[in-house]
């Protein structure tokens, strides 16, 4: 009996863990689109897309997609790509490309793109807005 319930113990932690570090990104049907694990970043299927590893962004094979600074985002050549202000998004030009409200996500018309659970906001822009989104 005392193994059953260290068992079924071990177990609770272990799906609680789980649930806690994985966070997920959901298109605008509700479908799973992608996870963040950590730093890492993962499609629906659970192939790996990127990962975040400080103020920069890197794809699967380790090249470089941009970085962050401050509110700006940059690509790999260190062009900007927009910048990131309060809840709203805009691209280089300053023409906005979204908005954040809660763990929803809209574009620039109003329409819903998607939602985040356990997501840093500043990850779900960058996923929907910029890098790993196609």
């Amino acid at each position: 009996m005392k193994h059953l319930i260290r068992a079924s113990a071990f177990f609770c932690v272990f799906l609680v863990s789980f649930t806690v570090h994985s966070q997920y990104l959901y298109n605008a049907s509700g479908s799973t689109i992608g996870r963040i694990d950590g730093n890492y970043v993962y499609n629906s299927s659970g192939s790996t897309l990127g990962r975040f590893d400080g103020n920069y962004i890197y794809d699967a094979g380790g090249s470089t997609l941009g970085r962050t600074d401050g509110n700006y985002v940059y690509n790999a050549s260190g062009s900007t790509l927009g910048r990131i202000d309060g809840k709203y998004v805009y691209n280089a030009s300053g023409s906005t490309l979204g908005r954040i409200d809660g763990n929803y996500v809209y574009d620039s018309g109003g329409s819903t793109i998607g939602r985040f659970e356990g997501v840093d906001t500043q990850k779900a822009i960058l996923f929907y807005f910029f890098f790993f989104r196609k």
